[in-house]
């Protein structure tokens, strides 16, 4: 007899009648949460897939049988339990059904998006021991076909989009070539004989899949070294996707616009939760985003720090370029309004401070009564501000009700400005091997700074790097966490889990953070148990003078200049500082024409008046540090994704970075 594993609740009607939706509680495995939701929500449109051929829009009953059916044709396929399957491409609703579809016969898959170099994704696969592919369209297939033919063993491969007519390379006859449509009429006529014949399900031994089992391998991006498998069960999801619900403020029908990378932990575990809760989920991408969040004007959006950034610059151009007299009010209300929610931080005791002794009563007092004073003396201007400019700004944005940021560090100019224009921006923490979200800012206590409480059942502690003593709150160290949305292990890498693992359970996060201390008084009164996220342990530059520079915020205040694209700065085992810049050229030149650097007709900054701006511009921005940059290395070509140089989340791989510039940044120091 065939082993059939199924998801027990999506399935049960194959074995028996079935009850319809059940409590949260009862779910065993992610596919689970489709029969809750088809029961709850059927008719209600579940997803808009508006930028591929055809365009699609489902509600959660037809998602339900998509996936079912999905999952049938696999096992049409002869796909096993516990096999794994890789699925390299982007967001789609095909990449949803696929991955629930693999998911829901207990198949494993393993996640990849097609902008990933060739290499990689050979790695991923040969390393994860895949024995299928489903790939995005015919042009990532004519990409990699080749070299997958040549160095891998493929069973089958599934084309989730277009045609097999536009596949140049056919490759090898024995490896046959599925389309997405294909695999789901073998589902769904495999499940209609199912259906109708008793005899032919006594052909299988069902067993269901368990909470423990793996659901899915993610490799991490890879900012330094090469990615790991990070394997992640059905429970570690099934975490997410139950207590989400306690930071994100989300309704039956909201609308919710995604554009991250499906496959990433951050994203993926976010859409599970949010279908489980009757929202409709739309698609979008980085070129069509500005568009979209006004056609749609999503009640909430979850994205990573650098979209947020570009919101925000994009916002005070706008302001930059208005004629003089609507600049200087808009920024005059700016500042007002930031004075303000300071103030307001200081009366509603939500202030971070790392004192473990709290301030005496009466001064907590009297700074109380201070801050309240100002506050009400700027607050009628606040309020001015926010009819006459903040509407207009959040309008333009689109987002009602929050916005979620995740995935790197979140600047504290970006934090306050969308504080002050009254838009709910929720900052949170988390890494691939916590599936991912593990501390998260709630609307009620949003404390500017921190990345919030942790999630239910999560618990942090704060060691100190060398010793491994546990630090009292306050003091800054590596942040430690252990909780049930904690990976398996790293897949055939047992030695560098037990890196990151110790025997009682808690994970190395690798990053710098410390835990606020609860103080009955004064400004930080309300916000004991907020976790602080400083930047990570490995990012760390150790000067030849012994002394530590934590990067992040050095980078963090460099860009806060229009003139600054992109940085990191350098300088590990070096006297002093220094840093690789991206200029912003369109920026340089305006900059360069208004302080009369060039002639107004000019189109073109030489390399010294360039260096001498940015130089400038550094002075400015990380004056307060202890720590000045010194020389530096401007270089004409952005870090993007598709040359390599940053993640798929878009954060900048330092290790690749330093690597293609290696010379030229040590004749900075020459």
């Amino acid at each position: 007899m065939e082993i059939r594993r199924f998801s027990p609740l999506l399935e049960s009607s194959m074995i028996s009648s079935g009850n319809g939706g059940v409590a949260l509680e009862e779910w065993k495995a992610v596919p689970d949460i489709w029969r809750t939701s088809a029961e709850n929500f059927g008719d209600k449109v579940a997803l808009v897939d508006q930028y591929h051929d055809p365009p699609s829009t489902m509600t959660y009953k037809q998602l339900e049988d998509a996936i079912l059916d999905f999952a049938e044709g696999l096992r049409v396929l002869g796909v096993k339990p516990d096999e794994k399957i890789a699925l390299f491409a982007d967001n789609s609703c095909r990449w949803l059904v696929t991955d629930q579809g693999m998911m829901a016969v207990g198949a494993i898959n393993v996640v990849r998006g097609s902008r990933s170099s060739i290499q990689e994704l050979l790695q991923i696969y040969n390393h994860s021991e895949s024995v299928a592919l489903a790939v995005d369209n015919p042009e990532m297939f004519n990409q990699i076909a080749k070299p997958f033919y040549l160095k891998t063993s493929i069973r089958f491969i599934i084309l989730l989009w277009g045609e097999k007519s536009s596949l140049v390379n056919e490759g090898n006859k024995e490896v046959p070539i599925y389309t997405f449509m294909e695999v789901i009429h073998f589902g769904r006529e495999s499940r209609r004989a199912l259906f109708k014949s008793h005899d032919a399900r006594q052909h299988y031994m069902f067993q269901t899949i368990k909470s423990d089992d793996i659901a899915t391998l993610v490799y991490t991006s890879g900012t330094t070294g090469n990615p790991k498998g990070v394997m992640l069960t059905h429970q570690n999801l099934l975490h997410q996707i139950k207590h989400l619900s306690d930071v994100v403020p989300i309704e039956v029908g909201d609308r919710v616009l995604s554009m991250l990378p499906s496959w990433h932990a951050y994203e993926r575990a976010c859409e599970y939760f949010i279908f489980s809760r009757g929202v409709e989920h739309i698609y979008t991408t980085v070129r069509n985003l500005k568009d979209d969040l006004g056609r749609y004007q999503p009640h909430l959006m979850v994205s990573v720090p650098l979209v947020f950034e570009t919101l925000y610059s994009g916002i005070m151009k706008q302001i930059s370029t208005s004629s003089l007299i609507r600049k200087l009010v808009a920024l005059s209300f700016i500042r007002v309004s930031l004075g303000y929610m300071e103030c307001k931080r200081i009366y509603e005791g939500k202030c971070l401070t790392k004192n473990q002794k709290p301030p005496s009563y009466l001064y907590a007092m009297l700074d109380w009564l201070w801050a309240r004073v100002m506050a009400a003396i700027l607050y009628p201007v606040h309020m001015l501000a926010n009819k006459l400019v903040y509407n207009k700004i959040r309008s333009t944005i689109g987002i009602s009700k929050a916005a979620i940021s995740g995935g790197g560090s979140l600047p504290s100019h970006v934090d306050k400005f969308f504080e002050a224009i009254g838009l709910n921006l929720q900052n949170g923490y988390g890494l691939t091997e916590t599936s991912p979200v593990i501390a998260a800012r709630r609307l009620g206590c949003d404390v500017i700074g921190s990345v919030g409480y942790p999630l239910k059942h999560t618990e942090f502690k704060v060691v100190d790097s060398e010793t491994g003593e546990v630090l009292p709150p306050g003091s800054k160290g590596i942040l430690k966490v252990r909780g049930p949305q904690l990976m398996k292990g790293y897949y055939k890498n047992p030695s560098a889990t037990n890196q990151v693992i110790d025997s009682d359970g808690w994970l190395n996060t690798g990053d710098i953070g410390w835990i606020a201390a609860h103080n009955s008084t004064g400004r930080s009164r309300n916000s004991g148990g907020v976790i602080v996220v400083e930047g990570r342990a490995k990012d760390t530059i150790v000067l030849s003078s012994g002394e530590n520079v934590e990067p992040g915020e050095l980078e963090e205040a460099a860009l806060r200049s229009n003139l600054i694209q992109q940085i990191i700065v350098i300088g590990q085992d070096k006297r002093r500082l220094g840093a690789v810049v991206v200029p912003n050229k369109e920026e340089i030149l305006k900059a360069a024409k208004e302080l009369l650097i060039i002639d107004s007709n000019s189109s073109n900054v030489s390399q010294e008046k360039v260096t001498n701006l940015i130089y400038n511009e550094l002075k400015t921005w990380t004056s307060g540090f202890p720590f000045q940059i010194g020389p530096i290395l401007l270089v004409n070509d952005p870090f993007t994704i598709d040359n390599g140089l940053m993640t798929p989340t878009m954060k900048v791989r330092r290790d690749r970075v330093m690597a293609q510039y290696r010379d030229q940044v040590e004749n900075l120091y020459k």
